[in-house]
């Protein structure tokens, strides 16, 4: 049984907006295209350093990326 974790992300979307893939995202930031799409998919957490890189990447802030649901 897999646990729902405590917030959402709006990287799909904003990835698609700035027309990079999955690789291109993960490439720029240093991790796997898996990794993102788990992070996409709220399978995985991202560390806080992976969080605001992602954010970085995407040009948004943080709170535009990842939304606390609890």
């Amino acid at each position: 049984m897999s646990k729902e974790l405590p917030f959402s992300n709006h990287i799909q979307e904003l990835r698609k907006a700035k027309k990079l893939t999955q690789q291109e995202l993960a490439d720029a930031i240093g991790m796997t295209r898996q990794t993102i799409v788990a992070i996409e998919k709220g399978k995985y957490s991202p560390s806080l350093e992976a969080a605001f890189r992602i954010a970085q990447t995407l040009e948004q802030s943080l709170t535009d990326v990842f939304v606390w649901s609890e």
